[in-house]
């Protein structure tokens, strides 16, 4: 009787509904306190575009990270920093809930683990490419608004009209404009972006990890979780930067009829950003990127071991 009463509470436990339940709470809480940094690298990656001139027909001065996040508070006020969040916690309750289920399934039901229960690199690297772009088309719309949201505090400092007050009406004016497919607009490079960060971030904690707990003393704990997902912030920033800019400068640009009026797609944003402001204009905004994904990275996965420590699921 024990053991049926055991198995019986154990599984909803494995159930695709309760595992995305718990990975979409550790998100929100990752999401929550490391949302400022998201906010200073979007404004990073957009400034310094031909395309948006000052008045006198130069583009505005740059600034660093640390010089930027001072700006939005001096100049638009400390809760700015939080600006966009509703639609960024919307994002990832779908985004990260979808990710990481898709990369369990993926991981246990398709590809299969070594007898020794660790995955292949190519495995766990692909399992992560395939579960972020589905991951992140299905939650594309909410990252959309959340960029538009994002950029606001921006533009009415240049004294430009506000385009959206909050995430409804962001969603409504796309839909007014565009259409439902308007909601995918610059879909492409966010996928793209998620399939590339999540092959280094799902990919690298989950072997990370287990060569840890292979290789040394440590036991499956917060600092073996610590060190993981240190390494797995590293990897993600480094191949997710160039789509991340990519993806942030589509989907900011103007629109006419649900067209971009500055880029035509991924590929001539990267040629224009390269030609006008040289390659390494991919990278930008890569220290902000890192700074915000190694705090997520920690926050999100300390809190999603503990979560699924808490209601009984094995550890990831």
């Amino acid at each position: 009787m024990k053991s049926s009463k055991t198995v019986g509470n154990s599984r909803p436990r494995e159930t695709f509904v309760f595992k995305y339940s718990l990975s979409a709470v550790a998100a929100v809480v990752a999401e929550s306190v490391t949302y400022p940094l998201d906010l200073t690298k979007t404004r990073l990656q957009i400034q310094g575009e031909m395309a948006f001139q000052t008045d006198q027909g130069r583009p505005p001065a740059h600034r660093g990270m640390l010089a930027t996040a001072a700006g939005i508070v001096k100049e638009e006020g400390v809760r700015k920093l939080w600006q966009g969040v509703t639609p960024a916690l919307y994002r990832h309750i779908v985004y990260t809930g979808c990710r990481m289920t898709f990369y369990e399934i993926l991981r246990d039901k398709v590809f299969g683990k070594n007898p020794d229960g660790t995955l292949s690199v190519w495995k766990a690297s692909l399992a992560g490419v395939i579960a972020g772009a589905a991951g992140q088309f299905v939650a594309s719309p909410t990252d959309l608004i959340k960029v538009q949201m994002q950029m606001e505090g921006k533009r009415k400092l240049e004294g430009k009209p506000p385009r959206v007050k909050n995430a409804g009406q962001a969603f409504r004016q796309i839909l007014k404009e565009s259409g439902v497919r308007g909601l995918w607009r610059g879909w492409i490079p966010n996928v793209q972006r998620a399939a590339l960060v999540n092959m280094g971030d799902l990919a690298t904690y989950d072997t990370a990890k287990h060569k840890i707990l292979a290789h040394t003393s440590l036991e499956d704990n917060y600092m073996t979780h610590t060190l993981a997902s240190a390494c797995s912030g590293v990897v993600a920033a480094l191949v997710g930067t160039p789509a991340d800019v990519v993806k942030s400068r589509v989907m900011n640009q103007p629109t006419e009829n649900g067209r971009g009026l500055v880029y035509k797609g991924s590929v001539d944003c990267v040629i224009k950003t390269v030609s006008q402001e040289g390659f390494f204009a991919l990278y930008k905004g890569l220290l902000p990127i890192w700074a915000r994904m190694a705090p997520w990275s920690l926050v999100f996965w300390l809190s999603y071991e503990q979560v699924r420590k808490m209601t009984g699921v094995k550890s990831f």
